[in-house]
């Protein structure tokens, strides 16, 4: 009898700290809504228990808001359960005609596979394979083949005054560096023009430097002649002569046929002469196999959530295209992103999703959905959801979360993604409170003005007050 009173004792006060974990949250959290900012803002959030399975507090979860790079989670989410982390990204170079002592008589290919992350460092391992064949001489010219990808270079709903960023990449099957480079300038001697120095360096592009070293404040700008399209980048201003080096990222356009001109240039460099032009054609079928280089999703996750890419994501969501559906595109990458809605047991047709990314503001997601992905990586796909895991920013320590919350139980124990867009901050992911339980939380921030530092201070305050659970 007393072993049963102490049993429904004991059941008693689990429920009490249940209750009491869910009132905690409410009284915290809607004690932060009090303030002002969220008259104009709106915030809606989930979050969920994952050891008892349990929602501990919504608020707005199923309303529709921009995800920003939160879109990412669904991405990536997806690619672990449909690709797998053992996924590669390929690039390969063949060549057609034949060899004739150290002549090729024909062409190369080199034939993008998607690979976000693909240099110029790994353009040398194609380089040894062309002289491992004995050739010193190419008769014919070098195709980037970019037939595994569409034509479209942007995301749907892509916005134009983004470009020439970096986050904002002309795509292609065959990317390299990013599609972009990276332009250093450097002071010199006051009244003088600073040192412009681009790289990698190549004919690709063209510069012109108009700019001053100057004892004034910098008042640099480094750009593209975008509204042109052309690759002509534009260094003007004035910079300190006391600063050091400034470095940009500046997207290239006609991305397809800028691996093929490194590679060019590269042969050229190492004593082997190309005669013909660059251009981009499908490989033969009967074209012979010289290299491939493959990385493994396992890899390319962590740069996309990490620092939160724009291009991995999108290849991302078109290798999944590839894989099912023979060819990469933005749309059959979705279907995909639709089916893992569908296995979590949602409605796709009750959300709107468009790229991989969230750079578009045609997507329209809600923290529900971010949510229960997030609890069925936890708890229906434990190995895909450490992987996960991993490749989220550790708050205080790396990616976009390095200078959020230093301090405090949520230090070192958020692993979340971040997402803004002007008037929109995100943050979705897991926590570990002081009771050692397993959190999952969203908070979508939307319709504010100017900068996205005070709804971050928001998001990262809802993560203090979940981590101090007990």
């Amino acid at each position: 009898m007393l072993r049963a009173i102490l049993f429904a004792l004991l059941l008693l006060a689990s429920g009490n700290f249940g209750q009491t974990g869910s009132k905690y949250l409410s009284a915290k959290i809607d004690s932060l809504l009090q303030d002002d900012y969220f008259n104009n803002a709106q915030l809606a959030c989930e979050i969920i228990d994952l050891n008892a399975d349990s929602v501990l507090y919504k608020r707005n979860e199923q309303l529709l808001l921009h995800p920003a790079s939160n879109m990412k989670i669904l991405t990536t989410s997806t690619a672990l359960y449909f690709l797998g982390p053992d996924y590669n990204f390929t690039t390969s170079l063949y060549y057609d005609g034949k060899i004739d002592g150290d002549v090729l008589k024909g062409n190369l290919y080199l034939k993008g596979g998607l690979d976000p992350d693909f240099t110029s460092d790994e353009l040398e391992n194609f380089v040894e394979a062309i002289e491992d064949l004995g050739i010193e001489t190419i008769e014919g010219n070098i195709y980037a083949d970019v037939s595994a990808m569409d034509s479209l270079f942007w995301g749907n709903g892509w916005m134009w005054d983004d470009d020439p960023g970096y986050d904002f990449p002309y795509m292609t099957a065959l990317n390299i560096n990013d599609d972009c480079v990276y332009v250093i300038v450097t002071p010199t001697t006051e009244g003088l023009k600073p040192k412009v120095d681009i790289l990698p360096h190549s004919l690709f592009y063209t510069f012109e430097n108009d700019a001053v070293t100057s004892t004034d404040k910098s008042d640099l700008t480094v750009t593209r002649d975008w509204i042109h399209r052309k690759n002509h980048i534009i260094v003007s201003g004035t910079v300190n002569i006391d600063d050091k080096p400034d470095t940009s990222e500046i997207n290239l356009v006609n991305t397809n046929l800028y691996a093929v001109t490194l590679l060019k240039e590269k042969l050229y460099r190492d004593g082997l002469i190309c005669l013909g032009i660059v251009d981009t054609q499908t490989t033969p079928a009967n074209a012979h196999e010289v290299y491939e280089f493959k990385r493994p999703f396992s890899e390319t996750i962590v740069n996309l959530n990490k620092t939160s890419d724009n291009l991995s994501a999108e290849m991302t969501l078109r290798a999944l295209g590839l894989k099912y559906f023979g060819h990469a595109s933005a749309e059959n990458g979705i279907k995909m992103i639709d089916s893992l809605i569908s296995i979590v047991g949602l409605n796709p047709s009750n959300y709107r999703v468009v790229d991989g990314s969230g750079v578009s503001r045609y997507n329209l997601i809600n923290p529900e959905l971010v949510s229960n992905i997030l609890a069925f990586m936890y708890n229906e796909q434990p190995e895909l959801y450490q992987i996960l895991w991993n490749s989220f920013p550790v708050a205080g320590v790396d990616g976009t979360l390095k200078h959020r919350m230093r301090s405090g139980l949520a230090y070192k124990n958020v692993h979340a993604k971040t997402g803004t867009l002007s008037g929109v901050s995100t943050l979705s992911g897991y926590v570990k409170t002081l009771s050692v339980k397993d959190i999952v939380f969203s908070v979508f921030i939307q319709n504010f003005l100017g900068s996205a530092n005070t709804a971050r201070g928001y998001q990262d305050k809802i993560c203090q007050i979940i981590a101090e659970l007990k």
